[in-house]
């Protein structure tokens, strides 16, 4: 079956749309068979035995596994719900690099701002090197490793929530 006859691949502008029954339960219940009663016994004069009713299940509840499964199909297919979730997870990656860049460059930015409006500050020496050599020599470097540490443990979270929702 190609993609033009499959009535849930329809393209719609060139973007696949979602799967109609995504969100909704389905109303399949278990069918339940009748199983033939014991055979009666073999002698007249002894009783029956008096057993309860047994009754077979054919169908078991798999709401549970479709759920969990409706999510990754949409992401492997690439349809218009899946290809929303991998954009909204990387619009929030975009946003925490981009807030944690600015805080960079603003931190950074404003060490020679303060050196030039403070420039008793930039003359002071400490173990006879300038403190602005060892403030922008030395100390940008802890301060990256910490915003970047910082930085990965964010997009660690974001990827987290993302699975957790896909699988939930």
């Amino acid at each position: 079956m190609t993609s033009s006859e499959d009535p849930y691949h329809r393209l719609a502008n060139g973007v696949r749309k979602p799967d109609p029954t995504l969100g909704s339960w389905s109303d399949d219940q278990a069918v339940v068979e009748p199983v033939p009663p014991a055979p009666e016994p073999l002698r007249a004069g002894e009783p029956a035995h008096v057993r309860p009713k047994r009754e077979r299940v054919v169908l078991a509840d798999s709401r549970q596994t479709s759920g969990r499964m409706r999510g990754r199909v949409e992401l492997e297919e690439q349809t218009s719900w899946g290809k929303l979730l991998v954009r909204d997870l990387v619009k929030v990656q975009l946003r925490t690099s981009v807030l944690l860049s600015v805080l960079v460059v603003a931190v950074l930015g404003v060490l020679p701002v303060l050196f030039y409006l403070l420039p008793a500050f930039a003359r002071f020496t400490l173990i006879g090197i300038p403190v602005p050599w060892i403030v922008l020599g030395l100390l940008p470097f802890p301060f990256l490793f910490v915003v970047g540490l910082w930085y990965n443990r964010l997009a660690e979270r974001h990827e987290r929530d993302f699975v957790d929702m896909i699988e939930n």
